[in-house]
């Protein structure tokens, strides 16, 4: 009895001190209600209700009756800056920063919204300025990725590959693909400016950054094409098949080219089959007719690239970024209907209607002389 008499005595007792710490602090967060002024809670409010214009007018009434309200300068200023307000933000934090009595956290904070201001007024020297500033504070990481977007705005690809390999340094995460690209862009600006051997020096780089770069490789052997070695362009591009054979059709007509420099177009031609039946390809398939047509006549470039295996490969692809042109590779030759071999036309017209939704499977008339337009539906009448 003595034992449950007691556990009451401890419950009652615990239940009080409970109680009156809770009208503790209700008095004191009712207190500090009264102490902030009416137009807080009123902009608040505003923000709430996405009204950041009259939340705005509410806040500087708030810093006109307390302008020790640090925070709600921050707040204030990020808001001007969303709006484009920029000479207002940068006023604001100027501000801030000018007070003596700011700490160093605060100080940093506002530096931080300083150089953000700077940049999306497009004052991009003085932003550079702001976030080299912090660049070896607490605030580095937030730092570096606006000055690697500084540059990336002023193309100074140098500096941006600096940026780079500190980002990647300090957060583990590679950068190699970027820095291969700012590579890439100092390379074209050497060409450019007509200096072949700055270019390659960067392509190189940008290889070592990145060996699977398929654009250093395609500027590569557009350099050494456009200084006659056209072997050497051939032996460039073909590295691509190891790196990403997916991006062969943008070379493949180089490729062709380049071939036919030398005196090698038949050799071209069956690379670009063997590429063809390999990695199938709406280009390519495009590539390697048109070029068959030129150099052997329609028949042939029908029987040389093979549709039933290659064309078939990639109608059966669902992800292909623009509608395939079925029929329409014989309209970039200007070819009429009836100069498609018959063998070939109801595999065309299968094809291309199941992708444009139709299962007709319906041809033109063999009289049609008219080329089929890209993308244009057919009808039978």
């Amino acid at each position: 009895m003595d034992f449950e008499l007691w556990w009451l005595f401890g419950f009652a007792l615990f239940f009080g001190l409970g109680w009156l710490a809770a009208r503790v602090d209700i008095k004191q967060l009712l207190w500090e209600s009264r102490q902030l002024p009416r137009s807080y809670f009123k902009g608040l409010n505003f923000l709430l209700n996405e009204q950041p214009d009259k939340a705005i007018e509410a806040f500087i009434e708030v810093v006109k009756v307390d302008p020790e309200t640090v925070e709600l300068h921050f707040a204030l200023g990020s808001l001007f800056r969303r709006r484009g307000e920029t000479e207002r933000a940068i006023r604001m934090h100027r501000n801030l920063l000018e007070r003596p009595d700011l700490g160093a956290e605060q100080r940093r904070h506002a530096m931080v919204e300083l150089g953000q201001d700077y940049l999306k007024a497009g004052l991009l020297d003085r932003a550079e300025e702001m976030f080299l500033k912090l660049r070896d504070s607490p605030h580095r990481a937030e730092a570096l990725k606006f000055l690697l977007e500084i540059y990336q705005q002023e193309k100074d690809w140098m500096k941006a590959v600096g940026i780079a390999l500190e980002l990647e340094k300090d957060s583990g995460q590679s950068a190699q693909k970027e820095i291969a690209n700012y590579y890439c862009e100092l390379a074209l600006s050497e060409v450019t400016h007509s200096r072949p051997e700055g270019a390659r020096r960067h392509l190189e780089a940008a290889l070592a950054a990145h060996r699977k770069c398929v654009r250093a490789n395609i500027i590569l052997g557009e350099i050494a094409a456009a200084s006659g070695d056209h072997d050497g362009a051939i032996q460039t591009w073909k590295r691509i098949e190891q790196q990403n054979p997916a991006y062969l059709a943008l070379v493949a007509q180089r490729l062709l080219e380049s071939h036919r420099a030398i005196g090698r177009t038949e050799e071209g031609l069956t690379l670009l089959r063997g590429y063809l039946a390999s990695f199938p390809s709406l280009d390519l398939l495009d590539v390697a007719f048109q070029s068959t047509l030129d150099s052997e006549g329609p028949e042939t470039s029908c029987a040389a690239t093979r549709p039933c295996s290659a064309w078939t490969s990639c109608s059966k692809r669902s992800s292909w970024s623009r509608p395939p042109k079925g029929a329409t590779i014989w309209s970039s030759s200007a070819i009429s209907y009836t100069a498609i071999p018959s063998a070939w036309r109801a595999t065309i017209a299968r094809t291309a209607d199941s992708r444009h939704g139709s299962s007709t499977g319906t041809v033109p008339p063999a009289g049609a002389g008219k080329p089929i337009r890209r993308g244009a539906t057919r009808n039978s009448s």
